[in-house]
């Protein structure tokens, strides 16, 4: 088996990569990689084992469909996590979000098809749902995106959704929630906190810190993206929860009780522009047809991920100091996906 793994230098895509290089995803323990990856700020070659035998390294942009036409033959399958993410950054410089997400996952699919790609895995995220108040989301639920990076995924799933539809091409979409984990760049919230503790510096907590997320262990998340390509429906959406719905306070009070640190860091500021309240995935789709569980509890994922920030002044310090993820606390993005 040889994947294409578009934004396999970044959080979620490289520890897919680091994962099943090692052995521990069921069927691909000879499978070959091409990680195709602009390396823009939150991508980073440090997250690749450079020189594994299996591993093929492209710098390249996933909107170039001629790139791409030349990369795919030989390819049996894709998973695409190529994407702008940083929410806060999609509310001052949205069209790079529809660039890359609308545009990029378009090129990647007209590639597939022409190519005649075996089965493509588009990774997408539960905030295109938009904001619910009580119960679940299952893969029926109308899309009501509130952000520009919510929007410009609810577009790139259309977009994936209608090259199965029209041309039937072997395609499954994939919506996570909240990911965290090692690795993860600080400008998200996790990372962010951890970080800024250590450093000394607040925390700054969007409005009263009640908004409700949906935490999923990053090692879950590949785990259930590798259940959707071995196996998943063509034309499916699998909905991927974490089954740990956490307030951003509550994660916040719980960070700063591992690193032993007092609530006065707490800095809470103006709540940010079309602020979801709260995320929640029905994923009992991939539970009874994949038989997907998370096997990370929430407060063991969270003690590892903090202490990997500790050990690993020398991955973090670059990332959040390099001009990008630098940005002012009433900036700072508290979303994961």
């Amino acid at each position: 088996m040889r994947l294409l793994v578009t934004g396999g230098a970044g959080f979620i895509g490289s520890h897919y990569v680091r994962t099943l290089l090692a052995g521990r995803l069921e069927g691909g323990e000879d499978a070959r990689l091409t990680v195709l990856d602009k390396l823009s700020y939150a991508g980073n070659a440090q997250n690749l084992p450079m020189g594994h035998p299996r591993l093929e390294f492209v710098h390249g942009d996933v909107c170039d469909l001629g790139l791409l036409l030349d990369l795919l033959p030989g390819h049996d399958g894709v998973l695409h996590f190529a994407a702008e993410t940083h929410v806060d950054r999609s509310l001052r410089h949205a069209a790079e979000f529809v660039r890359t997400n609308v545009g990029g996952t378009q090129a990647l699919m007209e590639a597939a098809l022409q190519v005649g790609v075996g089965r493509v895995v588009h990774v997408s995220t539960d905030e295109v749902y938009g904001s619910i108040e009580e119960g679940s989301w299952d893969e029926e639920r109308t899309l009501l995106p509130n952000s520009p990076y919510a929007a410009s995924k609810a577009a790139s799933d259309l977009i994936a959704r209608s090259y199965w539809s029209t041309y039937g091409l072997d395609l499954c979409i994939t919506r996570c929630s909240n990911n965290y984990g090692p690795r993860q760049h600080p400008e998200k919230l996790i990372p962010r906190f951890v970080t800024n503790v250590l450093e000394g510096v607040a925390l700054p907590l969007y409005g009263d810190g009640r908004n409700v997320r949906d935490w999923l262990h990053v090692e879950d998340h590949c785990r259930a993206l590798h259940l959707v390509l071995t196996r998943g429906r063509a034309g499916e959406i699998y909905n991927i929860g974490g089954g740990s719905e956490q307030t951003n306070l509550a994660v916040t009070e719980a960070l700063l009780d591992l690193l032993d640190a007092d609530r006065s860091l707490i800095q809470h500021v103006a709540d940010r522009k079309g602020h979801d309240w709260r995320y929640s995935v029905d994923d009992t789709k991939i539970r009874e047809e994949l038989g997907y569980r998370p096997s990370v509890p929430f407060e063991r994922g969270l003690a590892e991920t903090v202490q990997w920030y500790r050990d690993n002044p020398e991955w973090w310090k670059p990332a959040k100091h390099d001009g990008h993820a630098a940005m002012p606390p009433e900036q700072t993005s508290q979303e994961e996906v």
